[in-house]
């Protein structure tokens, strides 16, 4: 991305946020288009389907299904781009998780559509940004897709979202809580944000905040979600994971431990059961061993981590037995051109990143002993 001075911040032109507010889904998709391509795979639309086809039709909003297959992967926006230029949509809805969001994003893009984004977990912050993380057929993680704007409408239905499994909300407070600690390397090392220039005081001020609520309410919200009720701290939370983490990374800027994640996905095996947000969490940990974190700075994000069932050792990364070959492989792809470790203040070789992934199992099992919990 080239260099520049230029200052700048990006955001959804609406987010709307609350219990329930999926029966207004039809109200704010109205001001957008009549036709809308709606992606959702089936296990979403058994959930909540009945509710958002109700509340659109009620605003007389025509639309068409399309059961996502998966895999955020150019093939599959492809052949939803087809199905969408055949239906003459105006707008994309992309109703479930992050892979079925990116999709809905690039699909949207192709069509010249508007998009609206609404997430049934709060468990990673894709969907208020104007990127889709590109993966090939077998999950590898492959590119970031840009583009022109940020979706039109982003719809949170904590309603939706507390009956979510929990592991979700973890992953989800896993990659936002990644969202300071890589913006404020980024910043420190000048280097751009996401939206190709330098972040700006609202940028930064943002992801700072989004760490400061995680780190007050994550439990809170975490346990709420295990009861499967709606609390303040539970709002507070899904805000965090969702909005203040999507402005926070993608107006702060990326650095090293997105770029181990990405790393990882060119490991096949059992790895590739785990979510985005706890390989990111992992990512996290290597990145605060690479910046120097002191100790008990360190051990605050081990904790809470660690409270949330987050893999922070190699054998809850199902890595117990990784080669160095294979975590050679994770730094080669973890540091190749375009990577986000290049917004880093210093350079790093493969060796450092190796190094850097093991000390996190070193620290992680040291950590676990002085508290007594065992792996």
């Amino acid at each position: 991305m080239e260099a520049t001075n230029e200052k700048v911040f990006i955001s959804p032109a609406r987010y709307v946020q609350g219990e329930g507010v999926t029966a207004r889904a039809g109200h704010y998709v109205a001001a957008l288009g009549q036709k809308a391509l709606l992606i959702a795979d089936d296990v979403v639309w058994d959930i909540a389907g009945e509710a958002l086809s109700e509340s659109l039709q009620g605003e007389n909003v025509s639309f068409e299904r399309v059961v996502f297959e998966g895999e955020a992967s150019t093939r599959e926006i492809e052949r939803i781009v087809k199905l969408g230029r055949e239906q003459g949509a105006d707008v994309v809805i992309g109703f479930g998780g992050g892979k079925t969001i990116d999709t809905a994003k690039g699909v949207a893009d192709e069509l010249k559509a508007a998009c609206a984004v609404l997430p049934t977990t709060a468990s990673t912050d894709a969907p208020t940004s104007a990127l889709s993380v590109i993966y090939n057929d077998d999950g590898e993680f492959e590119s970031y897709r840009f583009f022109d704007k940020n979706p039109n409408l982003v719809l949170v239905d904590t309603g939706i979202i507390c009956k979510a499994p929990p592991r979700f909300l973890a992953s989800g407070i896993a990659d936002a809580l990644a969202t300071w600690v890589e913006a404020r390397a980024a910043i420190r090392a000048n280097a751009n944000n996401m939206a190709g220039g330098k972040a700006t005081l609202l940028g930064a001020t943002i992801g700072e905040k989004c760490e400061e609520i995680l780190f007050e309410h994550a439990m809170l919200a975490y346990q709420a979600n295990q009861a499967q009720i709606v609390t303040p701290s539970f709002e507070a939370v899904v805000e965090a994971n969702t909005l203040l983490s999507g402005l926070g990374f993608e107006s702060g800027g990326l650095a090293g431990a997105h770029a181990i994640h990405n790393g990882f996905t060119a490991l096949h095996g059992e790895i590739h059961e785990l979510t985005h947000g706890e390989k990111v969490a992992f990512g996290t940990v290597a990145q605060l061993i690479l910046d120097q974190t002191p100790q008990a700075e360190l051990e605050e994000y081990l904790d809470l981590y660690l409270a949330l069932g987050l893999p922070v050792t190699l054998k809850a990364l199902k890595l117990e037995d990784v080669s160095d070959e294979d975590l050679y492989r994770v730094a080669e792809a973890a540091l190749k051109e375009g990577e986000s470790s290049h917004n880093l203040a210093y350079e790093l070789t493969q060796q450092q990143v190796v190094h850097a992934i093991k000390a996190v199992d070193v620290h992680a099992r040291a950590f676990m002993e002085k508290v007594g919990l065992s792996e």
